[in-house]
């Protein structure tokens, strides 16, 4: 079967499983975004994520962390839902990112690349490699760029001129080689909104952010309780942030994603703040089981939830 043949049924099977695009890319050294990665470190804006810092090597180069590989097989898929248009309306309830509305994705994407891995070592004889969810020293927004799955948006999200940006990345990383795609041009042109809309002025220049000042970062990775310098800025976000998202104009015409798994669940939305503040651990429990929102702790949600009430509420 030849190269193009082949890449053609990974392809399709990667969009038969329900991600929305799959690309393809030659395994090698990112030298671009090492260089990146490296200025970005020794600034520390990466803040209290010191794992960032861990297995550089692998990091910058899949052929170190996955050896005798020669292609990433890229692939994303929406988690955008026509419940999150409504949530849009409600300006001032409180707020949990669209992506972690859902089931856990990396426990959706990781069962469903393993199918894909399964199907392309049926199609290829055999096939030696690993499937990445968000789980190991993986640049994935690089290797979306170099899959031609999208470019690298002013917030640093990726963006898809059918997608938006209100997608996951994951990744195969193995021994076989494909027909590679190439990166797509760059879109968003003079557009600055995200930059504008930043409350905590996180985007301190186009294509760069400080995660020390991200919203997301100050619910999500850092531990302790959020500074009191960004407590207002939260606004009502309890748990990450969309704003970058929410002003992008390519995410007007969203498309909606495949998997009913991440699509938002009943039981999380429309509650007040009254109803996160009342909320105990054995009822967070039972609520966020299966979902992101576990990542944060019982500890820094009440800390989330006291800074949002505090705003939504003018304390």
């Amino acid at each position: 079967m030849n190269l193009r043949k082949r890449t053609q049924k990974v392809r399709e099977a990667a969009l038969r499983l329900g991600f929305n695009a799959c690309g393809f890319a030659k395994a090698g050294r990112l030298e671009t975004e090492e260089r990146r990665l490296r200025e970005w470190l020794n600034q520390d804006r990466q803040g209290t994520m010191g794992w960032m810092a861990n297995h550089f090597d692998k990091r910058v180069d899949p052929t170190k962390l996955v050896p005798g590989a020669k292609s990433v097989v890229s692939v994303i898929g929406s988690y955008y839902h026509p419940k999150h248009e409504q949530q849009q309306e409600q300006e001032n309830s409180p707020k949990i990112a669209k992506y972690a509305q859902g089931r856990d994705y990396h426990k959706v994407y990781k069962k469903k690349l393993k199918a894909l891995f399964a199907e392309t070592e049926e199609l290829l004889g055999g096939l030696e490699g690993r499937v990445f969810v968000d789980s190991a020293p993986v640049l994935d927004k690089a290797w979306a760029v170099r899959s031609g799955l999208g470019w690298m948006g002013k917030n640093s999200n990726i963006l898809n001129k059918n997608l938006g940006s209100f997608f996951f990345i994951g990744e195969m990383i193995v021994d076989a080689k494909f027909q590679y795609d190439t990166p797509v041009t760059d879109h968003c042109g003079s557009c600055t909104r995200c930059i504008e809309s930043c409350p905590t002025n996180a985007i301190y220049e186009p294509y760069r952010v400080d995660a020390t000042k991200c919203i997301s970062y100050l619910t999500i990775e850092l531990k302790e309780e959020i500074p009191d310098e960004h407590r207002d800025d939260l606004g009502n976000w309890m748990f990450g942030c969309d704003i970058c998202q929410d002003v992008c104009p390519w995410n007007r015409n969203a498309q909606y994603g495949q998997m009913e798994d991440l699509a938002p669940r009943d039981k999380i939305l429309n509650h007040d703040i009254n109803f996160w503040e009342e909320l105990d651990i054995k009822q967070y429990d039972a609520l966020f089981e299966g979902s992101a929102i576990r990542r944060a702790k019982f500890e820094k949600y009440k800390d989330n939830v006291a800074a949002a009430a505090a705003n939504i509420k003018g304390d």
